[in-house]
């Protein structure tokens, strides 16, 4: 699916190529019909995903200074509260995070306040790195949580120079890390932007908005198959917006070799991360590493 449509995408008008591919012509594009079920529910679940939802559980009502407040409730370990100092420098990056968002959404983030700032343990693929949750309330005290994350360098960095590329200067890891998203993705959070705190760059984005996933775990064989499709036809547009389609078709080629090469790192990459974790679950058992199992 993936060199197909980038042979489409090659062939388009370039303005045509850039837009190609919509959300509601993807079904039809890969010919997934036997997912239209998995992705309507996954749809109406990421509706319901928003930052008052969780704010409605990971919040309470506390008095304060004689009125009432609303903060972050402890959730360890993937919750926890921040002392004060941190907490007023993440809400102080805010300031460098307005900078960097269009300025046709600071009307919508004026009628916020911030109320509370709480650390919050990110997913496996960013694990060990900082990130903040901010709870902002409206004069309704309806909420909008922020996220501020940290941003890394590329892992693919310290490859380009031994493959004979020339190693870019990054002015803000945030920065590209956001750039990236806006490119590569069909569409993006508006609220996307950047900041530094204690001098570390960050990612600021709205959490939760209506964010929705597939588990591949629970498709059928066909529903998987249709699956591939999509995501192979959706990585295609999205790499056609860093790169020309038609050197990306060229270097895809017209027969199976890519496709078997990236089946082949799939496999590989599969039994790395299955005996990585045997190796940690070892760890842990004979007390070289401590965790908390079962979270």
């Amino acid at each position: 699916a993936y060199r197909r449509t980038m042979r489409l995408l090659a062939r388009l008008p370039v303005l045509d190529a850039w837009n190609a591919i919509a959300d509601e012509e993807l079904v039809s594009h890969t010919d997934a019909r036997d997912l239209v079920g998995t992705l309507e529910r996954v749809s109406e679940k990421a509706r319901k995903n928003t930052s008052a939802r969780f704010a409605a559980k990971a919040t309470e009502g506390v008095s304060e200074d004689g009125g009432e407040a609303c903060r972050f409730v402890d959730a360890p370990p993937v919750l926890r509260r921040v002392p004060d100092a941190e907490a007023a420098a993440v809400a102080a990056s805010l300031e460098e995070y307005l900078s960097t968002v269009s300025e046709d959404r600071l009307p919508l983030l004026a009628r916020y306040e911030i109320h509370d700032v709480a650390f919050r343990v990110v997913g496996t693929g960013s694990v060990g790195t900082r990130s903040y949750v901010v709870l902002l309330l409206d004069h309704r005290g309806e909420a909008l949580v922020l996220q501020v994350k940290e941003a890394r360098p590329s892992a693919l960095l310290p490859c380009l120079e031994a493959a004979g590329f020339e190693v870019p200067e990054v002015e803000h890891e945030g920065r590209r890390v956001v750039f990236g998203q806006k490119r590569m993705q069909v569409v993006s959070d508006i609220l996307l932007g950047w900041t530094t705190v204690d001098g570390r760059p960050f990612q600021v984005r709205q959490f939760r908005n209506r964010k929705g996933s597939v588990d591949p775990a629970a498709l059928t064989a066909d529903q998987f198959d249709d699956y591939g499709r999509m995501t192979g036809a959706l990585l295609a547009r999205a790499h056609s917006h860093s790169a020309d389609p038609r050197l990306l078709a060229g270097y895809c080629g017209k027969n199976e070799e890519l496709d078997e090469a990236v089946a082949g790192f799939a496999m590989l990459y599969a039994d790395r991360t299955e005996a990585d974790h045997e190796e940690l679950l070892a760890a842990i058992k004979s007390g070289r590493i401590a965790a908390e199992l079962g979270v």
